[in-house]
């Protein structure tokens, strides 16, 4: 089954809805510029009221010190989202984290948009993603499920995380076959709503798929029918692959 995030949770009526929908996994948005964001009190209340088999992930810009927000929050994911710059280095956390008697899955959101203009680049990353497990072989081990999955978003310098838009789905196909060569899962990310999903699973083959303003009402308000709408459509999708 396709893993499905709904992201931009501000409160749990919301979060509640993604979840009788189907929702594997609800994002908390801890980004000051975001008209999503929530702080840590506001999402421990709401985690605390979610079922346990529910992921909750923080998603966090940079390199946010997001270790006491974690815990604080009762999150079992970060999902660190990489600034133009490529700024966002959690693996020295993330191995401390293998003492903690649940260590948190790790995400790490990449801007792809840019690349896709240019054939030499796209090749250049999917190489780099085939390759990429073998690079860090001399580093200590990370936990299991620790930067093993990496979402494709639309996002650029104003706006990280996505824009809103959707990249190009299919010029990215070869990124997605360089992530599945090195063992990595894809998520796929950015502009996503319940019209256009099936789509995206069709031509990219994700483990898994990200969404916050597509199924909205508002910024920070999600639609409950579009929420469910989304799921469905997901799940049509599988059933006719």
């Amino acid at each position: 089954m396709t893993w499905v995030k709904i992201c931009g949770i501000t409160n749990l009526e919301d979060g509640l809805v993604a979840v009788d929908a189907g929702a594997d996994a609800l994002g908390f948005v801890f980004y000051e510029k975001s008209p999503r964001k929530v702080d840590a009190e506001k999402a421990r209340e709401i985690v605390k009221q979610l079922p346990q088999t529910v992921e909750k992930v923080g998603v966090f810009v940079g390199n946010t010190d997001w270790l006491s927000i974690l815990l604080e929050a009762g999150l079992t994911a970060v999902q660190q989202i990489l600034m133009m710059d490529g700024k966002a280095d959690g693996s020295q956390r993330a191995v401390g984290l293998g003492v903690l008697p649940r260590p948190p899955r790790m995400y790490t959101s990449f801007p792809v948009a840019e690349f896709l203009e240019d054939e030499d680049k796209v090749r250049a990353l999917a190489a780099d993603f085939a390759q990429l497990h073998r690079k860090f072989d001399d580093r200590p081990p990370m936990p299991q499920g620790v930067f093993d999955t990496f979402f494709l978003d639309s996002g650029n310098e104003h706006r990280p995380g996505g824009t809103g838009k959707p990249f190009d789905w299919r010029k990215a196909v070869p990124i997605a076959e360089g992530m599945r060569q090195g063992g990595l899962k894809l998520v796929v990310a950015g502009g996503l709503n319940p019209d256009n999903v099936a789509e995206a699973i069709e031509v990219l083959q994700p483990w898994g798929v990200d969404v916050s303003s597509g199924v909205e009402a508002w910024p920070g308000k999600k639609d409950s029918e579009k929420v469910r709408a989304f799921v469905q459509a997901v799940r049509r999708t599988e059933k006719s692959a």
